[in-house]
This record gives C-alpha cells, structure tokens and sequence, in this order.
C-alpha cells in the first residue's frame, strides 16, 4: 500500500491530490485538442470533466493491485494547476507498474512533465517497491518518448496498429525501466 505524506515537493512542483478547486484547470487541459490528441480519450466537455475530477479525488493512494494515484502538478512559485501524473499499480505478484502525465501546453518545454515523472518513478520504485515501471504512447508523440528518454527508461517496443484510435490505427512504444536501473542511474 502507498499512501504518500502529500504535498510531494520537487524543486519546482508540488504534487498532491486533486480537488473540487481543480476543476477550472483540469477542464482547461482537458478539453483541448492538442493535449487529447495522442490520448485514448477525446476532448471532454465539462460534464465528462466532473466524472473525471471526481475519479482523480478518489484516485490519492494505491491500496491494491489495479489502483491508480493520480495526482495535480502545482506550480511551487504561482500555486497553478499546469497538468496531472499518475502512477498505476499494474501486478503486485510481478511488482509491475505504470507512469503517465498530460501537461498544459502553455508551460510545455520547460521540463515540468520530467520532474514530476521522476517522482512517480521513485513512488513506484523507492516506496511501493516495485520492480518494473513502463511508460506507453502513441508512436508519433514524440515530445511524451522524449520525456520518457529524459527519465533514463529505455525503448522496449513498438506495437503496430496496436489501438483503433480516434478512427484510425495507431501504434504504441512502450518504454521501461527497471528496479536496478533507477538505482544505478546517474544523479
């Protein structure tokens, strides 16, 4: 079980769990089409922005295999919303888990999605004791595999015409990193 002491706190970011005060910036990021395009969800409008809010306020401790912790990301210096992590607990016989993030375009660019990553990272590994951590996106995001190679995980596969995405198929890269290898990583 994970039931981190929140808020978590990187150099610039403040983790924590969403709240009913989220609900303008979870809309903002969540109803544009740049940031759902390469999503398994379309753009959303307010209502499916409620439901949405509401599963992330329950989603603030992984209490069991299947659970997820989905997290704001709080600018330290200006208190904004500017986008959400999560950390999906996939197997806990394997120690296996999931890290994923959306950010708001505005403040893209500038390594926000990478730091807050790294933290999911350590939750998972440090913390739940996990073994193995992937990262899964469509293979034309380029800018999510370039967050994913920033983090020291490595390219383990492609899947072709893997999803029906949004009319079309897509296919996703799955990146990975193990236990071992986020100790022995450069700091």
């Amino acid at each position: 079980m994970l039931r981190p002491d929140f808020p978590l706190e990187t150099a610039r970011l403040l983790l924590r769990p969403f709240t009913e005060n989220d609900f303008d910036a979870l809309y903002d990021l969540q109803s544009r089409p740049e940031v759902t395009r390469y999503l398994l969800f379309d753009t959303r409008d307010q209502g499916q922005v409620r439901q949405a809010l509401q599963d992330r306020i329950r989603s603030a401790a992984l209490e069991a295999e299947g659970d997820n912790l989905g997290l704001a990301v709080v600018l330290r210096a200006t208190g904004e919303v500017i986008g959400e992590v999560v950390l999906f607990w996939r197997s806990r016989e394997h120690r296996q888990g999931e890290i994923g993030y959306i950010f708001h375009p505005g403040h893209g660019g500038k390594g926000y999605a990478t730091e807050a990553s790294e933290e999911m990272l350590r939750l998972g590994f440090e913390e739940l004791g996990l073994h193995r951590i992937v990262g899964r996106l469509n293979a034309r995001n380029t800018a999510s595999a370039r967050v994913l190679q920033r983090l020291g995980m490595r390219r383990e596969a492609e899947l072709i015409h893997s999803q029906l995405l949004k009319g079309e198929w897509a296919d996703e890269v799955v990146y990975a990193m193990l236990e071992d290898e986020w100790r022995a990583r450069e700091l």
